[in-house]
């Protein structure tokens, strides 16, 4: 019997298994990303690429604010070239957070985003702080 779900034959295990793996090397999430602030946030720079006043009500504790439309060479020279940053938006239903990481990667800077952005945040159960941005973005 056929349905929607099973019409489309699922990939071979082993093809299914390189592509979800993949995934992960463009993607976190916010569990893993609330772990890896938690440990001191080492490695990367956490990117909230929303408004400077959607950024003032409320972002993740260590992101910088910096709108997609500010991605430029120049605003990311304080950080070494092979820095990995990770963009984040509003959530699922925002694609700010994929327009962050296509700019990122045009420049030539390792990029990865944050699925489920403040929504996900939220719906974790994480907390958001409410502060201006800063100086200099």
């Amino acid at each position: 019997m056929s349905n929607a779900v099973t019409k489309v034959k699922a990939a071979p295990s082993d093809k299914a298994a390189q592509y979800f793996q993949s995934t992960l090397s463009f993607e976190t999430d916010c569990w893993d990303m609330n772990d890896a602030l938690n440990a001191g946030g080492e490695g990367f720079v956490l990117l909230d690429v929303r408004s400077p006043e959607a950024y003032e009500k409320g972002h993740v504790k260590g992101a910088i604010n910096l709108p997609v439309g500010k991605i430029i060479n120049s605003k990311l020279k304080q950080w070494p070239e092979n820095t990995l940053f990770v963009t984040y938006c509003a959530g699922p239903h925002c694609n700010g957070a994929t327009k962050g990481a296509i700019k990122l990667a045009e420049l030539g800077r390792p990029t990865k985003i944050m699925i489920g952005g403040i929504t996900g945040w939220i719906d974790e159960g994480f907390s958001l702080i409410a502060e201006a941005s800063q100086p200099g973005f």
